[in-house]
């Protein structure tokens, strides 16, 4: 080995954070042969795929995400054969979303099923969703990217046709898309399903989330993962292990004096962190876009412990183990814009899971584990536990009288739980259109890159940006792949051996060229 050889870093890249988009890039790159190290905070990998003890010795509670349709549906986590491998569990429907009358709207996996719940809108519910489904890999696959039907996933081809069939409908509000359904029953189904987007349903492009929710549903159901959450996260960290990287937990980095030398950084954190760990290596100019980028709704959380799970008025709420809780249309649309204006909604709409139903390895024998959350404004801070179990309660009398236990998370608590979440943001910034595909500064292109060329951002302040579906890190990879090959080309000037030394600056020592002739 000669002195130089010694001198060169031993990572090719450095990952700080091990959610699922920081293992996705680590993964990637240690399948090119890239030698790579994932730091983690947290004493477990996988930042919000994180489950917890329950209130209830034999209890797990998931502390974010629980049901994955995204994660089963990513090509990158497809192409590592990791979704084969996973221990997926499906409740009998997708979907389920009770309203006033007493009658619940199921989403089935199949489409045809599905517009049979919906009555009058039966055949106009099937001839929308019936082409994009059967078009959903390679559609997702193009929306998954940094610039959907510009730069699509290897071996995704997708017509144009298709394209353009999805952005009709999608690049637009859910507001729109529902008026084109009669029924109320498909208006509140749309309306839940473009609640997840954080969006006022009056905004572009919500529709689209209802639509790729809807879809996913559709095409690989909304599973559970048997365990919990932390199941992906060790798999996916399980996963660098196979393909020589490493995954250190317990090492939070504060600084980037903290990291060890590298010729890459790849950063899986909020802006803010970001900023708070590299800023001083980047221009004023991005400094203040990075400030600049705004976060999402919060959300206010309830775990509880039920006694024989929920009574609901209409049993085939049983048969979903995510129940949507809001009731019609105009009442969702009036508790997503009350949050937008910075209100907190008397009747928030709920996101219930009913994990333990379906995966009995969660709870003790009497006693089901179930998690809701409702939309607040950022940073919100305030006990919304009563007006959650009252809009549960109108669906399933006699609710409260079961509940054992509960625990309630802040948007400030789940902030202070993980760093990423920013306010109680899930989103990784509002996904409005001026943040959507600009995210998250806009300038330099990838979005991946910054103006240091050996410090990449791969969270979901990215492209795509939130969901469980590790293609922020993917794409990520890809820009690292590139440096590192700039690195490795054997002419000065072009090639050079780059690093992250202790005090967090980037060195490059040039290779030695031919000898003179």
């Amino acid at each position: 080995m000669t002195r130089e050889s010694e001198a060169l870093p031993h990572w090719d890249a450095v990952v700080v954070g091990s959610g699922p988009n920081g293992l996705a890039a680590a993964l990637e790159l240690g399948r090119r042969g890239r030698r790579v190290l994932v730091l983690e905070r947290a004493p477990v990998p996988g930042g919000g795929l994180d489950t917890r003890a329950g209130p209830i010795a034999g209890c797990l509670v998931d502390h974010c995400a629980t049901v994955f349709p995204l994660a089963r549906a990513s090509p990158c986590f497809a192409a590592s054969g990791i979704v084969e491998r996973l221990p997926w569990i499906e409740s009998p429907a997708v979907l389920a979303h009770p309203l006033g009358d007493g009658t619940t709207v199921l989403l089935w996996r199949d489409v045809e099923r599905t517009a049979a719940e919906l009555g009058c809108d039966e055949r106009g519910y099937a001839a929308l969703f019936r082409p994009l489904v059967d078009d959903a890999p390679q559609l997702l696959a193009t929306l998954l990217g940094p610039a959907p039907g510009l730069v699509r996933f290897p071996g995704s081809r997708l017509p144009a046709r298709a394209l353009l069939r999805f952005a009709r409908s999608g690049l637009r509000s859910a507001a729109s898309l529902s008026r084109q359904f009669r029924s109320e029953r498909t208006r509140a189904l749309v309306a839940g399903l473009a609640a997840h987007s954080t969006l006022p349903l009056e905004w572009a492009p919500s529709a689209a989330f209802a639509l790729v929710l809807a879809i996913a549903g559709h095409r690989v159901g909304w599973p559970l993962l048997r365990g919990g959450a932390v199941t992906l996260g060790r798999a996916l960290a399980e996963e660098v292990a196979r393909a020589g990287g490493s995954v250190e937990c317990s090492f939070p980095v504060e600084r980037l004096a903290d990291v060890p030398p590298g010729r890459s950084l790849v950063l899986d954190v909020a802006p803010p962190a970001a900023l708070a760990l590299a800023g001083e290596r980047w221009p004023l100019r991005y400094r203040r876009t990075l400030r600049s980028v705004r976060p999402g709704p919060g959300v206010f959380k309830v775990d509880w412990l039920v006694r024989q799970g929920i009574p609901w008025q209409d049993e085939r709420c049983r048969l979903a183990a995510t129940v949507h809780v809001g009731g019609a249309y105009d009442e969702i649309a009036a508790a997503e814009r009350a949050v937008a204006l910075g209100r907190v909604p008397e009747r928030p709409f709920v996101i219930l899971v009913q994990a333990s139903r379906f995966d009995r390895s969660r709870t003790i024998d009497g006693v089901e584990v179930v998690w809701g959350y409702c939309h607040v404004p950022n940073g919100w801070s305030g006990d919304l536990t009563a007006a959650i179990e009252a809009q549960v309660e109108r669906f399933a009398p006699g609710f409260r009288e079961r509940i054992v236990a509960r625990r309630t998370w802040e948007p400030r608590e789940l902030a202070r739980a993980n760093p990423n979440l920013v306010g109680g943001d899930l989103t990784g910034g509002w996904p409005t259109l001026g943040q959507l595909f600009a995210r998250p500064a806009g300038w330099p292109w990838p979005p991946y890159c910054t103006p240091d060329p050996a410090i990449f951002l791969a969270s979901a302040a990215t492209p795509p940006g939130g969901g469980v579906h590790g293609m922020c890190g993917y794409w990520a990879a890809q820009q690292v792949e590139r440096w590192l090959a700039r690195l490795d080309r054997p002419h000065a000037g072009r090639g050079r051996s780059g690093r992250i030394d202790a005090n967090g600056r980037a060195h490059f020592r040039p290779r030695p060229g031919p000898a003179a002739s």
